[in-house]
């Protein structure tokens, strides 16, 4: 699976390069799917809907298929196993994507690439974190991996895709 992160702190605009991306690499005729990640515990169910109660009563996977968007829950121990593993369940979902755009995950292994606002906040995470590939801002950053600006969408999509095409080497 050709997963990227956009990664950053909050505010800096990870949800609007990604929805961006999407866009771009759409309209290039790829399929692409989304993930985004948090660190908090949520309840993505509705308590009290069937889906929730039958995962409730134990049910491993669930799954919701209305005519216009379906939908699966499956739960994901913490602290017991790999986070990446959480990725690898996923991957079959999107087995016939071109490329997986996760939001978020700082801690996860594959590619990231960050959003940075200068005028939002402290220095960017590239600074202390290498596995950061890219910075994209329009402010200058004082990182040591490559900067795009923000503004130039197409130049940053060709690096995103040297990124894939080098890993399937």
């Amino acid at each position: 699976m050709n997963r990227l992160h956009i990664v950053g702190r909050k505010n800096h605009g990870k949800t609007t390069l990604v929805a961006e991306l999407v866009a771009h690499f759409t309209n290039q005729g790829l399929c692409v799917a989304t993930i985004k990640h948090t660190h908090h515990a949520h309840e993505l169910d509705t308590p009290g809907k069937d889906s929730f109660c039958h995962r409730q009563a134990g049910a491993s996977v669930v799954g919701i298929v209305a005519r216009n968007l379906s939908a699966a829950f499956w739960s994901t121990p913490v602290g017991e196993s790999d986070p990446n593993d959480q990725y690898e369940q996923f991957e079959r979902l999107a087995q016939k994507c071109d490329l997986v755009l996760v939001e978020g995950d700082l801690q996860a292994t594959a590619p990231k690439i960050e959003v940075w606002r200068a005028d939002i906040g402290p220095e960017p995470l590239a600074v202390e974190n290498d596995s950061i590939l890219v910075v994209v801002s329009d402010d200058p950053a004082p990182v040591a991996c490559d900067t795009y600006p923000r503004r130039d969408l197409s130049t940053l999509t060709k690096r995103i895709q040297t990124l894939w095409s080098n890993k399937s080497r």
